[in-house]
């Protein structure tokens, strides 16, 4: 008996290092990141984690077309070498651990990383940090990618290839399910479609003739994962175990891999963001906590780097403050407790037991599917993945439309008292538009500054790598030395690969969980009354790659009795309007979570007159201020929707309504003599 009570005590001299202390942050400008950066580092955050904007993810200068409403919303805007050389000013790359969000141009942005590490003299052997890079998850979920799978993975090879002997330290992919879950897979769909995606990258990678075998060990250690935690704490740690059991099972019998550290699971986390709620957003302070906890407690499943979102990210920026709070909680977790002192004390369980075996049994049936439609790259390009991930979120929002999933302050115990985190003014950060113009003052300088002809032969090499198969690192550095655009890089490399437009998921066969019968009657009527069925066009304009709302509502819109139209993201305001006058449309909804809404929405609507489209009502949805609702409807927003809007068979009778209210202004309209002098 004394012995088993010896072994179960803490043990401080032996206490795990804690794991990598992140916050996901970066807007606006490069010098304004930097000083939120350093702010950070000197708070106690042990790592960074770098939010880049849309243009840069997507490859586009801020002065393009399709980056207007963009700049420095969702993060950071880096366009060439001087940018990523401001952001890390004074910030010692050798010394830190840089985890960048960055698929379709993760070579680029690497590539700028490597050059100014070099001209900090860090040791490039030396860098540690991640490139997420897994652009196959981008086709499911998030949307940030730009080339057709096959390009795409080349790109991801010639990274982990470049690395691998270069950069050793560096991850050069993380394989994110967190997006997965975010868009609403069930914890077998992300188990087994992120060990599929990771398959799919090694074997490419395998596969290649000029390939190293005996590297393939190193390769596989350095593969890394960025994993969801959400509210089902137990499953979510058993979840947790699944994947480091799966993936060493996979190591062994799939690539025969033999060094346990190489087979070890290396994953980071943010936890689910998804469930953040618009009311009573207090409340999303202790869901983030106990999120955390699943990835924390179960020693033999930790994350070896967390960053958890702010509370309030379901209105809008946060704060640094907000941020700050968040990083505490991971402080308190690794230093104040003493969690790191045991051994993982879920060891023996017989609850956990069973329910990581049943979830790694679903796992390897679900992974078997997927090698039978030909692996994870067939599956997204049939669209097959895309659709099961929309119809398991059609089922979530479902169950709590019905109550049977209750979240807190939603739909259940809606009475409360008024939050004080949430008065006054600057109890959300806004980035100004002033942001992009002052973006495109600076890069038509560098641009101006640089050596031309050096640009020219830069771009020259950069496209014969492409065009030959060669590695595309080498003269992607080469190019950002010469001063070389992420605008450029990217058109070159559209030049050669073209460009891909993902399956939405949302088709005829797209199964959901049905409408209300209130919702379907209301959209007959008025069926009846137009003469003819109603008809919805939905709208991503701009770079937001975030579609999960836009298909529940063009899926649910399909149920209720809408002839729906939606062609997926990444739509300019122009194809919108003319898809609304190609379609007759009765109303048109746009969905914009990137915070650009309001120069989107004054754009589509400034169309829409010239086209003569002004009598068609506009609604939009997205992550919207009570201001700037105002301001939308100031432009003529017939309604607005945010995310404490979760029913949506209510949203449907609004549009029903909007409609209608809309052909009534418009009878009554016919009847006056000076009807088009209204505004309305």
């Amino acid at each position: 008996m004394g012995a088993s009570v010896a072994e179960t005590k803490s043990d401080k001299s032996s206490r795990d290092k804690p794991w990598i202390i992140r916050t996901y942050a970066g807007h606006s400008t490069a010098a304004e990141s930097n000083t939120l950066y350093r702010g950070n580092l000197a708070k106690g955050q042990t790592g960074l984690s770098v939010a880049f904007d849309l243009p840069t993810q997507t490859g586009y200068d801020p002065d393009h077309e399709l980056s207007r409403g963009e700049v420095g919303k969702v993060g950071v805007s880096i366009a060439h070498l001087g940018d990523m050389r401001t952001l890390f000013q004074d910030i010692p790359l050798a010394r830190m651990n840089t985890s960048m969000t960055i698929n379709a141009t993760a070579p680029w942005l690497l590539a700028l990383y490597l050059a100014v590490a070099e001209e900090q003299g860090a040791p490039i052997a030396a860098l540690q940090g991640t490139t997420q890079n897994d652009i196959i998850k981008e086709y499911l979920s998030r949307g940030t990618y730009v080339f057709p799978p096959a390009p795409s993975l080349r790109l991801t090879k010639d990274v982990i290839l470049f690395t691998t002997q270069n950069v050793p330290k560096w991850n050069p992919m993380n394989v994110c399910s967190y997006h997965l879950q975010e868009a609403g897979a069930t914890p077998v769909q992300e188990l087994s479609y992120a060990l599929a995606i990771a398959i799919a990258v090694l074997d490419t990678v395998r596969d290649d003739p000029e390939f190293d075998a005996e590297s393939f060990p190193e390769v596989f250690g350095r593969i890394s994962f960025f994993v969801n935690a959400g509210l089902r704490f137990v499953t979510e740690i058993c979840k947790m175990r699944a994947f480091s059991e799966l993936w060493d099972e996979i190591a062994r019998e799939r690539y025969g891999i033999d060094d346990p550290k190489k087979r070890i699971f290396r994953y980071g986390v943010q936890v689910n963001s998804l469930g953040l709620t618009e009311q009573q957003p207090e409340n999303n302070v202790h869901r983030i906590l106990i999120e955390m906890l699943a990835v924390t407690l179960s020693k033999r499943a930790r994350a070896r780097a967390v960053q958890l979102p702010a509370w309030n990210e379901a209105l809008g920026l946060p704060r640094p403050w907000d941020q700050q709070w968040s990083m505490r909680m991971q402080q308190i977790l690794a230093f104040e407790t003493d969690l790191l002192e045991y051994d993982d004390i879920f060891d023996g369980s017989h609850v956990i037991e069973a329910k990581v075996e049943e979830l790694k049994a679903q796992t390897r049936a679900e992974l078997e599917r997927i090698g039978g439609i030909g692996g994870a790259v067939a599956a997204v390009e049939t669209g097959a993945l895309k659709r099961a991930l929309v119809e398991s979120n059609a089922r979530r929002i479902s169950a709590i439309e019905a109550g049977e999933q209750i979240v807190v302050g939603v739909n259940k115990w809606q009475q409360g008292e008024p939050s004080p985190l949430t008065a006054g003014e600057g109890a959300i950060f806004s980035v100004s538009e002033t942001v992009e113009m002052e973006a495109q003052t600076r890069i038509r300088e560098w641009r101006g500054r640089r050596d031309a002809q050096a640009v020219g032969q830069a771009l020259d090499a950069l496209e014969q790598a492409a065009r030959s198969g060669a590695n595309i690192m080498p003269p992607s550095i080469a190019a950002a030395k010469a001063g070389v655009t992420t605008g450029e890089w990217g058109a070159r490399l559209r030049a050669v690969f073209g460009e891909y437009r993902a399956p939405t998921g949302v088709t005829v066969e797209t199964v959901s969980s049905g409408a209300a019968e209130e919702a379907k009657l209301l959209i007959a009527d008025l069926g009846a009354r137009l003469g003819e069925t109603p008809k919805l066009v939905v709208g991503k304009p701009g770079l937001d790659g975030h579609s999960n709302g836009a298909e529940q509502i063009a899926l649910r819109a399909r149920d209720v009795g809408f002839d729906v139209t939606y062609d997926g993201i990444r739509q300019t305001p122009a194809e919108i309007v003319a898809k609304a006058r190609e379609t007759g449309a009765h109303v048109v909804g746009l969905s914009i979570l990137s915070g650009s809404h309001v120069p989107l929405v004054r754009e589509v609507r400034a169309k829409m007159r010239e086209a003569g489209l002004d009598h068609i009502p506009v609604v939009v949805g997205g992550i919207i201020s009570p201001e700037d609702e105002l301001v939308l409807k100031n432009m003529g927003v017939r309604a607005v929707y945010t995310p404490k809007d979760y029913a949506i068979d209510q949203i449907m009778v609004g549009l029903a309504k909007v409609v209608e209210t809309s052909l009534e202004r418009r009878d009554g309209a016919s009847n006056q003599p000076h009807a088009e002098a209204q505004v309305y």
